[in-house]
């Protein structure tokens, strides 16, 4: 019988193994399609904490099945088990494994950031938000002004809004080129607010009087949504920016016909919603932001 107990712990160590490797590698399906350089470390590191999730729940469960086989009380047997006062060496075992373990999470976590590297420090010009950055840049030369992708991004209840130095252009759309690394500068405005784009899985909180400098390079030609991580009142679910990444030609085509297109008000979905009248007699008397006014941005094409 002891021999029959041995191989099946073997056999159930062996199909924990199996199903964590198998439900680790099925994870990267679970994301959405990625669309950074950075994704890939990220789908990884998410991979691994499955994988060991997996592996955890598994010899849990295992060891509660493995004891109601082979250690449950005989039918009828309602006495009370022999009194104890611990076990040192299992005591042990479920206190050195879970230090183990999160030792591992920790030191691969930060492999992972390191091959991220999405916080920089760069000697670029400082802007306090897009609309003063536009009277800045007209003091620069050519040669002194950015590069067009490096993008100062100004954000406050409830809107996006994007500027390109070498262009002058302010835009309520992302736009970037695909393959070259982006730096973005961002600044909030009122509270605090979180940068986050699902397919480059990455994100970045938004803390007011603080520039935040941000980098991270896309790597997928498409379209997709910008979405405020943090929650920063009212209209927030209305705060959302189409991101376009676009081959670089692409890129700086936009930006040279969008530079020519006079400003005007730019779309504010918050603003508009705000402005329309109740639609019901009850009054909660609940005071709510007055989203702020929306910004001069050039039409995007």
């Amino acid at each position: 019988m002891q021999w029959f107990r041995g191989a099946l712990l073997a056999l159930l160590m062996i199909m924990m193994a199996l199903i964590s490797d198998y439900l680790g590698h099925q994870a990267y399906s679970w994301l959405p399609t990625p669309a950074t350089v950075e994704a890939e470390a990220v789908g990884d590191l998410f991979s691994f904490l499955v994988t060991l999730g997996a592996m955890v729940f598994l010899a849990v469960m295992g060891v509660l099945t493995y004891t109601l086989i082979f250690y449950r009380a005989p039918k009828g047997d309602s006495t009370d088990a022999v009194p104890i006062r611990g076990n040192l060496k299992l005591e042990i075992t479920w206190t050195v494994i879970p230090i183990i373990l999160v030792m591992w999470i920790a030191g691969y976590s930060f492999v992972i950031y390191q091959r991220m590297n999405l916080i920089e420090n760069m000697p670029i010009v400082q802007f306090d938000s897009p609309l003063e950055a536009a009277a800045i840049a007209q003091t620069l030369t050519p040669s002194s002004r950015p590069t067009p992708e490096e993008i100062a991004v100004e954000v406050k209840q409830w809107a996006w809004t994007f500027y390109y130095p070498s262009y002058e252009v302010i835009s309520s759309t992302l736009h970037l080129p695909v393959n070259r690394r982006v730096h973005l500068k961002m600044r909030s405005q009122d509270v605090i607010h979180g940068f986050y784009v699902p397919n480059f899985r990455i994100k970045q909180d938004i803390v007011p009087n603080e520039t935040i400098d941000f980098s991270f390079t896309p790597n997928r030609v498409g379209k997709y949504e910008l979405h405020d991580s943090q929650f920063s009142g009212t209209y927030f679910a209305l705060m959302e920016a189409d991101v376009l990444v676009e081959s670089v030609e692409e890129y700086e085509e936009w930006l040279d016909k969008t530079a020519k297109q006079q400003r005007t008000l730019a779309e504010n979905k918050a603003h508009q919603e705000h402005g329309q009248p109740t639609q019901t007699k009850l009054r909660s008397r609940w005071h709510t932001v007055k989203p702020a006014e929306p910004n001069l941005v050039n039409p995007h094409q």
